[in-house]
């Protein structure tokens, strides 16, 4: 039998009654709840900002604010878009600064569900306006340098491939909302001239290409079909968001349908603005 030691020695008490930690595992167990307080701390960090970019990016966007109100394309934004942009920018390049530094090496793919939502919502945003702008898509490789400058004294995020491709997914939505609305406002779908195209006219001269919204979103319809998904939550989500942009590319032909086909019964001088009936009804 064991030496019986004094009940004191057992619970590890002192002499003043102050309890002794003798547990060897005690230390480890400290490490384990303080890792575990910093990365609940670090997600709810990254979960906040995340909602934040996705409101900031929400206003940029969507009809009743700036990017809808602009009927030209492959311009400069107007000063007014500019200027009333300012204030979501401002808050998306503070949200992503603040959380940038939680999203290097391992923890960039421990917290890509977190962050995925305000990315994929910037990059909506993002490639919209440098539609209007240019009349063409913003590639990856640029889009990945414009979000990492949006951390100018930091590390910056990285955008993942799924992130973006997402991201152009939902830009289709804002496509078709600008393109029946300006078909609503102007009576016509708008258009880009491309000079350098190669169709040629009857004689034989180069002719500028007429390349328009449903155009452009037809492309884009073809190109995402196209994709392979593969399996995981890439792929769920890219067969959500696909047959949403199907129906983009839908109304926009739906409508345009209607201002040819209807739009030829209308008396010559009707305005869609001002008399009665509309030559479009606007979705979405």
């Amino acid at each position: 039998m064991g030496v019986k030691r004094p009940r004191d020695e057992m619970e590890g008490k002192e002499q003043d009654g102050s309890v002794q930690r003798t547990s060897p595992f005690m230390s480890m167990f400290e490490t384990f709840r303080s890792e575990l307080d910093e990365h609940h701390d670090r997600r709810e960090r990254i979960i906040k900002a995340s909602r934040d970019i996705t409101a900031a990016s929400k206003k940029m966007s969507v009809p009743i604010f700036t990017l809808q109100r602009i009927r030209a394309l492959n311009q400069p934004l107007p000063p007014h878009a500019t200027k009333s942009n300012k204030q979501y920018h401002d808050t998306i390049k503070t949200q992503f600064a603040a959380v940038s530094r939680d999203l290097q090496g391992l923890n960039t793919y421990r917290y890509s569900r977190q962050i995925t939502g305000g990315c994929q919502e910037w990059m909506e945003a993002a490639s919209f306006q440098h539609y209007l702008e240019t009349a063409t898509l913003v590639t990856y490789e640029d889009a990945s340098q414009v979000l990492r400058a949006l951390d100018e004294n930091g590390p910056g995020i990285e955008l993942s491939p799924e992130d973006y491709v997402l991201g152009i997914y939902d830009m289709t939505g804002e496509l078709m909302r600008f393109a029946i609305t300006a078909m609503a406002t102007s009576g016509e779908l708008p258009k880009i001239s491309n000079t350098q195209g190669d169709d040629m006219d009857v004689d034989g001269k180069a002719t500028a290409q007429q390349r328009s919204v449903l155009t452009d979103m037809r492309e884009l319809r073809s190109g995402l079909e196209g994709l392979d998904a593969g399996f995981g939550p890439f792929a769920k989500d890219a067969e959500k968001k696909m047959e949403v942009m199907r129906q983009s590319v839908e109304k926009v032909e739906r409508a345009l349908y209607g201002l040819v086909v209807r739009g030829a019964e209308r008396p010559k001088g009707w305005n869609p603005g001002v008399d009665a009936g509309r030559a479009v009804e606007v979705e979405g």
